[in-house]
């Protein structure tokens, strides 16, 4: 039997995207990457744990800071099910990512420095240029072009 206590306790997803500010379809995409959990109740309709607010407020954080979706679920599987994320928690969770945003800050930095080197030429080489073809990485894989406008490219 279900309590008032657990009613009060449990969110639909339509009230979770009012409260946290996600559409709906953002909670199911997070549901299907095991980000966030609901379960049936017996008319069959989704029902959170008020603790998911915190994690979709976390995750949003996360996203906004660059933090793919796959190291933000890696993060959410070492904190326990039954609770909200705590602060003790973020604070394990930002040094995590903190060290890795410094990281990623010196890489844009040395981008941005050779970027400045190359608005001079104008060329943008498919030889030479540091920023489309660094150390000619593309050679080793024939002549031609190499590059598809996908995105995919030879690694």
């Amino acid at each position: 039997m279900i309590t008032s206590e657990k009613l009060h306790k449990e969110l639909t997803v339509g009230q979770v995207a009012a409260r946290s500010g996600v559409a709906v379809s953002a909670l199911h995409f997070y549901e299907t990457k095991g980000l966030i959990k609901s379960y049936r109740n017996q008319g069959n309709q989704r029902r959170y744990p008020r603790e998911v607010l915190r994690r979709v407020a976390l995750i949003k954080v996360a996203q906004r800071l660059g933090i793919p979706l796959l190291e933000i679920g890696e993060a959410l599987k070492s904190l326990p099910d039954n609770r909200a994320p705590t602060a003790a928690d973020w604070k394990v969770l930002s040094a995590q990512w903190s060290r890795e945003l410094d990281e990623r800050i010196r890489q844009l930095a040395l981008l941005r420095d050779k970027l400045n080197g190359c608005i001079g030429c104008g060329c943008l080489s498919m030889e030479a240029c540091p920023l489309r073809n660094f150390g000619d990485v593309l050679g080793e894989h024939g002549a031609g072009a190499q590059l598809l406008e996908s995105g995919s490219h030879p690694k």
